[in-house]
């Protein structure tokens, strides 16, 4: 015999289940439509490049894939924020939604990353030898999370200061 109770949990399990599909194909629209506006815009600017798609979490992430794409990330990786600004925008056009789309050229954010992270160490540990807190120079909005999620996973506390555009990550003993 099923219950009220076994039948509520079912119901919320086939709720969870209806909202993470319809989550993914949210994102993966995202996608499809940053692909589309970021083809025509190689098209326009003369540019060889592979669009690849993925899903990471809760964004969508495009990455565009080739050689001399330098111009498209520009100094600081300025260029391609500002690239990532308006294929947002066109997300946004198209679909209605807000867009927390991550866009990636030529693998410069997976190496920023990955140096972030290795700074984010340096600095934990130089923050649990001497207990004390410390700060990091200014960083874009991309920068200070990955360093937030570094320090977080190392079981320390990380907050943002400052006004842009030098906010700024402190890492804090616990």
């Amino acid at each position: 015999m099923v219950s009220d109770a076994d039948t509520g949990v079912e119901l919320e399990q086939a709720d969870a289940g209806e909202r993470a599909s319809s989550t993914a194909e949210r994102l993966e629209r995202e996608g499809d439509v940053a692909a589309d506006y970021l083809e025509g815009l190689l098209d326009i600017a003369d540019l060889d490049g592979d669009i690849d798609m993925d899903v990471e979490g809760d964004r969508a992430v495009v990455s565009i894939i080739g050689d001399d794409l330098d111009v498209l990330v520009g100094r600081d990786g300025k260029v391609l924020d500002a690239l990532q600004d308006l294929t947002r925008l066109a997300v946004v056009r198209e679909t209605g939604e807000r867009s927390r789309l991550m866009l990636d050229v030529g693998g410069y954010r997976a190496r920023r990353r990955a140096e972030l992270v290795d700074l984010a160490k340096r600095v934990i540990e130089a923050v649990r030898v001497s207990g004390e807190p410390e700060s990091l120079g200014a960083m874009t909005p991309f920068e200070r999370k990955v360093v937030h999620d570094a320090v977080a996973e190392a079981g320390l506390v990380s907050e943002s200061e400052g006004e842009e555009p030098r906010r700024y990550v402190v890492v804090k003993p616990v």
